[in-house]
């Protein structure tokens, strides 16, 4: 099975994780989950937690769009904001670093040979500037930051667009978070926050392939 479709059937199942016992058990058991995702256990807990998702995201298929929404809304837009930014970061210069000292093997080993394809043309075209016009499509926004790595782009390239475009994605995915807590649409956005970047990101490879 190739990595984009066991990506998109992992996030599948994720997202009717919250929605099928709403279907079946009602507003009870709804209740009781909008509490629990309300109201955490512990913020340091969510920091953790959210940290450590953000920053393995580009490697494995995390819903880092979800995770960012759900920070937003338990620990608040600016905290939010600011975890999250620091997770993707680390998982944006643990990848770039991997893929500029080991080169195309390492883009290759997490990532199709089509997007690899793809994004060296695309990278070689716009430069740093490609991370900003994938970062928020799940699957390209790794190939991207794989392959600029690969392309040996300096540091000094890669670094402000990379933390800038993290900014940006983390606030506005915080922001959504932040809005939708305390209200029963809370769950909603968290599946919306997953779902609509992924089918985004899918269309356009599928469009990519057109001649």
């Amino acid at each position: 099975m190739k990595p984009a479709i066991r990506a998109a059937l992992f996030l599948l199942v994720l997202f009717a994780i919250p929605i099928v016992p709403f279907l079946w058990l009602g507003e009870p058991f709804e209740a009781g989950l909008i509490q629990s995702l309300h109201e955490p256990s512990s913020p340091g807990v969510v920091v953790g937690w959210v940290i450590g998702l953000l920053a393995v995201d580009m490697f494995l298929p995390v819903p880092s769009s979800a995770v960012i929404t759900y920070s937003g809304g338990v620990i608040g837009v600016w905290t939010g904001t600011l975890v999250s930014w620091i997770g993707l970061s680390i998982g944006a210069i643990g990848g770039f670093g991997l893929a500029r000292a080991f080169g195309e093997t390492i883009a290759r080993r997490f990532s199709e040979s089509e997007d690899i394809e793809r994004m060296s043309r695309f990278t070689l075209r716009h430069g740093a500037t490609a991370l900003v016009l994938t970062r928020a499509l799940p699957i390209l926004a790794e190939a991207c930051v794989l392959m600029l790595g690969a392309s040996r782009l300096s540091w000094r390239q890669f670094l402000l667009p990379m933390l800038v475009s993290n900014l940006l994605l983390s606030l506005t995915y915080s922001a959504c978070g932040a809005y939708f807590q305390g209200s029963n649409a809370f769950p909603i956005a968290l599946v919306a926050s997953g779902a609509v970047p992924l089918i985004a990101a899918l269309v356009i490879r599928r469009l990519w392939k057109s001649p």
